[in-house]
C-alpha cells in the first residue's frame, strides 16, 4: 500500500510550525516597530540580552513539550497494536483486525494494514485447512464403508471354495487369502477409528486412573489370545502398590491393546512378551522378541494404530518410547 505520509515528516514539520517560526516572526516584527522616547543603544542591549534568553527558552521548552505529546501518541499506537497480538498469543486465537486511518497513512498505520492482512491470510488459510479436513474425514469414512461390501463377497466366496475339493496349494492359497482379507478389514478398521478420534467423535474424559489396576486388567483379558497363540507371557505387575496418572481409562486400555494386538499379529513368531509396572519409574513397558519394526510387514500393519496410540498418548501428556531392531521391540509409556 503506497504511503501517504511519514511519521519522520511530520515529525519535522510540527517542529519547525511551533518551534522556529514563531521566533522568527517575533524577530521579524520587532525589527519593523520602532519605539519612539526610549534609548535606542540601551534598548537595543537589553532586547539582544532577553530575546535571545526568550528565544532560547521558548525554543527548549516547546522541543520537549511538543517531542513529548508526539512520541506519546507514538506509543499508544504501538501499545495499542502490541496488546492485539499478546491477546492473540494468549488466547491461542487468531486477533481482530486492528482499525486503521486510511487518510492518514503512515509507519505505523502501514504496519496495522500489513497485521490486518496477515490476520486474513490465517484465517483463511484455517478455514482451507478444516475444510479439507472434512472432506478427507468423509472420503476415509465413505471409504471404509464402501470396501466392506466387497470384502465381505470375497470372503463368501472363499469360504464356498473351502468345501470344495483341492490341492493342497489350493487350500494354503485359499487360506493366505483369507488372513489377507482379515488383515485388510482391520486395517480400515484401524483407519476409521484414527478418522473418528482426529476428528474428535470419541470423547476424551481424563481422570485419576490406577494404572497397575488397568494394566493388570488388560493383561487378563488378552491372556486367552497370547495363550492360542502359544506365547510366553513375562509379566511384572505389582498388586500392593501402584501409581496414577491423570488419563482417560478407555484411552489407555486402548493402547494398550494396539500394543498387544501388535504382538500378535508381527511379534508372534518370537514367542515371548514381556509386560511390566515400573512404580518407581511410573513407567508401562512392554516388549517382544519378534522380527522388529524394520521389518516391512510390521510397518505396514502397524503404522496406522501407532499413530492412533501416540494421538492418545500426546492428548494425555505421555509419550511412548521405541526401541526396536532385531531382537525384537520394546515400548516404555511413561509422562511426557
Amino acid at each position: 500500500m503506497k504511503q501517504k505520509r511519514s511519521l519522520f515528516h511530520r515529525f519535522l514539520k510540527g517542529h519547525f510550525l511551533f518551534i522556529f517560526l514563531p521566533p522568527i516572526v517575533l524577530i521579524f516584527f520587532s525589527a519593523l516597530i520602532e519605539f519612539p522616547g526610549i534609548n535606542e543603544q540601551y534598548l537595543n542591549t537589553l532586547n539582544q540580552f532577553y530575546v535571545t534568553l526568550l528565544l532560547f527558552g521558548f525554543i527548549i521548552v516547546a522541543f520537549v513539550v511538543i517531542s513529548w505529546m508526539f512520541f506519546l501518541r507514538l506509543r499508544k499506537r504501538l501499545i495499542r497494536l502490541q496488546e492485539v497480538m499478546s491477546f492473540s498469543a494468549s488466547n491461542n486465537s487468531f486477533p481482530k483486525p486492528i482499525s486503521i486511518q486510511t487518510d492518514r497513512m503512515d509507519e505505523i498505520d502501514q504496519l496495522g494494514s500489513s497485521f490486518n492482512w496477515m490476520i486474513q491470510q490465517l484465517e483463511d488459510s484455517r478455514k482451507r485447512e478444516y475444510e479439507e479436513e472434512l472432506l478427507r474425514h468423509r472420503l476415509i469414512a465413505n471409504l471404509s464403508h464402501d470396501l466392506r461390501t466387497p470384502l465381505t463377497i470375497m470372503r463368501a466366496h472363499i469360504t464356498r471354495l473351502n468345501k470344495e475339493s483341492m490341492s493342497i496349494e489350493g487350500q494354503n492359497s485359499l487360506t493366505e487369502m483369507n488372513h489377507t482379507i482379515t488383515r485388510v478389514g482391520d486395517l480400515m478398521d484401524d483407519l476409521l477409528s484414527y478418522t473418528l478420534l482426529t476428528s474428535g467423535k470419541h470423547p476424551f474424559q481424563p481422570t485419576s486412573t490406577d494404572i497397575g489396576r488397568l494394566v493388570r486388567a488388560s493383561v487378563a483379558a488378552w491372556y486367552p489370545v497370547f495363550e492360542e497363540k502359544e506365547i510366553q507371557l513375562d509379566v511384572d505387575l505389582p498388586t500392593e502398590e501402584t501409581f496414577y496418572w491423570e488419563a482417560d481409562p478407555k484411552w489407555i486400555t486402548r493402547v494398550l491393546d494396539n500394543l498387544f494386538q501388535n504382538i500378535v499379529r508381527h511379534a508372534a513368531e518370537g514367542k515371548y512378551a514381556n509386560i511390566v509396572v515400573d512404580i518407581e519409574k511410573e513407567l508401562i513397558i512392554v516388549a517382544d522378541r519378534g522380527p522388529g519394526m524394520d521389518n516391512s510387514s510390521y510397518e505396514r500393519g502397524a503404522e496406522i494404530g501407532l499413530s492412533t496410540s501416540n494421538y492418545m498418548l500426546k492428548k494425555m501428556k505421555l509419550k511412548a518410547d521405541f526401541t526396536s531392531n532385531d531382537n525384537g521391540t520394546r515400548v516404555a509409556i511413561s509422562k511426557a
